[in-house]
């Protein structure tokens, strides 16, 4: 018998303002591509490492005289075989009908969801575009995470089908563990500071990559008072974001069209939070330290940056490593594994921080359990990366 939990069904996400509309036949598709992906994670993975160390793990002992050294030795020696060719073809399309269901969803619609958010994004100062802004390289070059048009793509005027096709398709890839508005890695940062440092309560909020405002919304909720600033550089994401925040009732986010790299117009020690969500494994090694810099410079003393990621590789076995980075060679993510060799601390250091103050933390999506279940690692069996379970970095700036 499988152990595998039953999941609630796509449809128990919130149907905000601007979320596209899905018949029967695209639920069921939603649904058993969120069911594939479990099964994968909780009955095909352990299968993973069995055929690592009773098969392959010794034929290459036996080959080399020698343990392999590296994720990149393990990588070449476990796609020969038959079972992992399998896995990685299996999770690789169920990305692939993930966009394409999502796709053909929002386009069906694609006029009645522009003139949703362009009704509610009307006569609105809390959506700031500019078209001046360049997609960077790193952006513009790779449908990251195999997304046609990836973040920024525009088809017609007004148009908002990357972002809404994001949003539909995120149940999926999650297993429905970020809860009913996807958002429960938000509100783990939100639910942290309120635990562990009820009396930090910052009055200014920049949010990196804010997409459709998966992380910028749960911060802005549990800090009222606070002024939130979102910044992306795809306009469609931006559009949708700020009427999908309009639509939930929130009112104190400002979504401007900005690059994290250098943001001239915030004026230096202005915010007291600042923070990303899944942002700097799609940063490359130019990127990266500029906006590090960036977010040294913006930071006012004794604030806290503090940014949802994946672990390091630092410290984690090669099957291990091997297992994390398929995202970088299989799933259009170049700029995964490089980023996550890096040591982190060193890279805060050279931004001007004292990279011997950062700290890691394990983040767990905070969902509805009445509705999602529990989301505690291992729940749904080790991903290697898409279950809810983060490792947060951060620092708080000159704080004794």
């Amino acid at each position: 018998m499988s152990n595998v939990k039953t999941l609630p069904s796509w449809r128990a996400l919130t149907q905000h303002g601007v979320m596209a509309q899905a018949n029967h036949d695209e639920v069921a598709r939603l649904n058993v591509l969120t069911h594939l992906n479990l099964h994968l994670s909780s009955r095909v993975i352990p299968g993973l490492r069995q055929v690592y160390e009773k098969n392959v793990h010794p034929a290459f002992v036996k080959d080399h005289g020698r343990e392999p050294e590296t994720r990149h030795e393990v990588r070449k020696v476990m796609m020969e075989d038959g079972y992992c060719q399998l896995w990685s073809a299996l999770r690789r399309n169920t990305m692939e009908m993930r966009h394409q269901t999502g796709r053909s969803m929002v386009l069906r619609q694609a006029g009645a969801l522009s003139n949703k958010v362009e009704q509610l994004n009307k006569d609105c100062d809390t959506l700031q575009l500019d078209p001046t802004i360049e997609v960077p390289a790193n952006i513009n070059q790779v449908d990251i995470h195999c997304q046609p048009g990836c973040y920024y793509q525009e088809y017609f005027d007004q148009d908002v089908t990357v972002a809404a096709s994001y949003d539909v398709g995120l149940f999926v890839t999650t297993a429905g563990l970020l809860g009913a508005l996807s958002d429960g890695g938000g509100q783990a940062i939100a639910n942290w500071l309120k635990t562990e440092h009820p009396n930090f309560k910052p009055k200014r909020i920049l949010d990196l990559g804010c997409t459709v405002g998966h992380n910028a919304v749960p911060l802005a909720q549990a800090f009222p008072d606070a002024e939130v600033i979102a910044i992306d550089v795809a306009t469609p994401c931006l559009r949708y974001a700020h009427a999908r925040a309009k639509s939930l009732g929130v009112d104190n986010i400002r979504f401007v069209q900005a690059n994290a790299e250098s943001l001239p117009q915030y004026a230096d020690e202005s915010f007291d939070l600042i923070t990303s969500a899944m942002f700097w494994h799609e940063a490359s090694h130019q990127m990266l330290p500029k906006a590090l810099k960036t977010i040294q410079r913006l930071l006012k003393p004794e604030g806290l940056t503090i940014h949802l990621e994946q672990p390091q590789y630092h410290g984690k076995s090669v099957f291990e490593q091997f297992m994390r980075d398929w995202d970088t060679y299989y799933n259009n993510e170049p700029y995964w594994g490089p980023m996550h060799d890096l040591d982190l601390a060193e890279q805060l250091d050279k931004a001007g921080f004292d990279g011997s103050a950062m700290f890691e933390i394990g983040v767990v999506a905070k969902v509805d359990e009445k509705i999602f279940g529990k989301s505690a690692a291992g729940d749904s069996g080790e991903d290697y990366g898409r279950a809810p379970v983060w490792n947060a970095f951060g620092i708080w700036k000159n704080k004794q």
